[in-house]
């Protein structure tokens, strides 16, 4: 008869009775629930006949997108960011003074940090006195409140002002010119450069329909406390008074904003932005003919966004839509879910025929960090892929300790 090493055998009987506990605690183990085809919606939202089709589905009739005489232009759901209309989209084309949204993102970024305030007096240069185009006539040599500035900027739309509060923020033009590049990358603002701040010609000064959509979206949603700016409609400074140039104000109560801009170049420019019913809508237009037109184009495309299309919500930032298990985790499970509200944007009474799908990472193994990307969720309708985001780890998982391992090990081999 042989004999067994004495530590061999215990090693063995330490493995039996792991894999006795291991068959006990999944005897014993509550019965695992059914899979999940996909999240449920939140309690804001309606419920989503997601996972079976309508059996009267009647198709929505949605007519070919304005066709506008302009160089560009895009409409965009702002809360879902889905495009539903656009003509030349990426061109790079000269901004104008619409360029002055983007100023005027640095100066509401220096005031919710700190860095200013509205009671401020800002200097005026002899550079920004001497600065052509629309003017806010402000006075050489003299100081003006922040707050004042801001109407000079949107409402008279005021070179000189401009120039002044950038010079104010930065030192001078060009670095403030700088900080504004460096926050169109930040933005993903790929098809833009700012060579000044008030969006006068310059050689290399240039942005696009889709970026001024993206840089009105950031401003609607990390500023919301400022965004009303957007919608003066008088300032009166030194004895003149001026009006805001967009006329949607003065026509639609449902337009907030933005900018408008002129110039030579750059024809008559407009990015507007409007909310009826909890939808809102941003229409850029790049090159339209004539003041009139920009803004009868403008309010075409809202009321077309408006018309055929709707946005709901689905889901909430920062919410466990999931809590798959997770392998050799120090916790069994982990919560996923979004980094942001997650809207969908559907033709007029076609949102109940959405269908949700979602996809994980299988199998999911720890170590997990916060924001690692675990699976995604695509929504479509009639058979189109409408939104698909990235779902991410709501917090982080260490790796367990050698028996949590080993026996995850074991579960994969039994």
């Amino acid at each position: 008869m042989f004999k067994i090493n004495k530590k061999i055998a215990l090693f063995l009987i330490g493995i039996v009775a792991v894999i006795c506990s291991y068959q006990a605690n999944a005897a014993n183990a509550p019965a695992p629930q059914a899979p999940i085809a996909a999240p449920q919606p939140t309690a804001q939202t309606q419920p989503i006949n997601a996972m079976r089709p309508s059996t009267s589905a009647v198709p929505t009739l949605i007519p070919a997108a304005p066709d506008l005489n302009v160089k560009a232009y895009i409409l965009v759901d702002a809360k879902s960011n889905t495009v539903v209309a656009a003509k030349n989209p990426d061109d790079r084309l000269p901004p104008a003074s619409m360029t002055k949204i983007m100023s005027l993102y640095l100066v509401a970024d220096s005031l919710k940090n700190g860095k200013i305030k509205f009671t401020d007096a800002v200097p005026i240069s002899e550079k920004a006195w001497r600065t052509g185009g629309s003017r806010m006539f402000a006075k050489v040599g003299s100081t003006i409140p922040v707050q004042q500035m801001i109407d000079g900027i949107i409402i008279a739309s005021g070179n000189d002002a401009t120039v002044a509060m950038a010079e104010f923020l930065a030192g001078t033009e060009d670095s403030f010119a700088d900080l504004m590049n460096q926050t169109a990358a930040i933005l993903g603002m790929n098809n833009s450069h700012f060579v000044d701040s008030n969006g006068l010609p310059a050689a290399g000064h240039y942005s696009s329909a889709r970026d001024m959509a993206t840089l009105a979206r950031a401003w609607i949603y990390n500023f919301p406390e400022y965004y009303p700016w957007f919608k003066s409609k008088w300032i009166v400074y030194n004895g003149i008074k001026q009006p805001n140039r967009n006329r949607l104000l003065w026509r639609d109560p449902s337009v907030d904003g933005m900018k408008t801009g002129h110039t030579e170049e750059a024809g008559y420019c407009l990015t507007a932005s409007a909310e009826r019913d909890g939808t809102r809508f941003i229409a850029v237009i790049l090159g339209a003919p004539s003041d009139k037109m920009r803004a009868a184009y403008s309010e075409s495309l809202l009321n077309y966004g408006f018309r055929f299309f709707e946005s709901h919500k689905l889901y909430n930032a920062n919410t466990a839509l999931l809590n798959p298990k997770v392998r050799a985790g120090k916790e069994r499970t982990i919560p996923i879910g979004l980094t942001e509200d997650l809207y969908v944007t559907t033709p007029h009474g076609q949102y109940k025929n959405i269908k949700i799908n979602v996809s994980l990472i299988k199998p999911i193994h720890a170590p997990i960090r916060k924001g690692d990307v675990l699976g995604t969720i695509k929504i479509t309708l009639d058979g189109k892929e409408v939104i698909t985001r990235s779902l991410v780890a709501l917090k982080d998982n260490a790796q367990g300790g050698f028996f949590s391992q080993f026996l995850d090990y074991l579960k994969g081999k039994i």
